[in-house]
């Protein structure tokens, strides 16, 4: 899905962002070598970006619990 259509952006464009570090929207359109244009796609590229940190984050956590959990039996 395009999310930003000045600079043909697409999900997969921010996902891969995010993935690569990415945590504000400027660090998005650096990442393709661009800037927000008109700046229309902006609210949505950061509903979707806050969407991502916050998986990624919880996806951080579920894979941490082991090992906290394996310090703590040990302890």
């Amino acid at each position: 899905m395009i999310v930003c259509s000045c600079n043909a952006l697409t999900n997969h464009d921010v996902e891969d962002a995010v993935r690569k570090g990415a945590s504000r929207p400027r660090e998005i359109y650096a990442s393709k070598g661009c800037k927000a244009q008109c700046g229309n796609c902006v609210p949505g590229m950061v509903c979707a970006l806050k969407s991502l940190l916050q998986a990624r984050k919880t996806q951080q956590t579920y894979v941490a619990a082991p090992e906290a959990l394996r310090a703590m039996a040990s302890a």
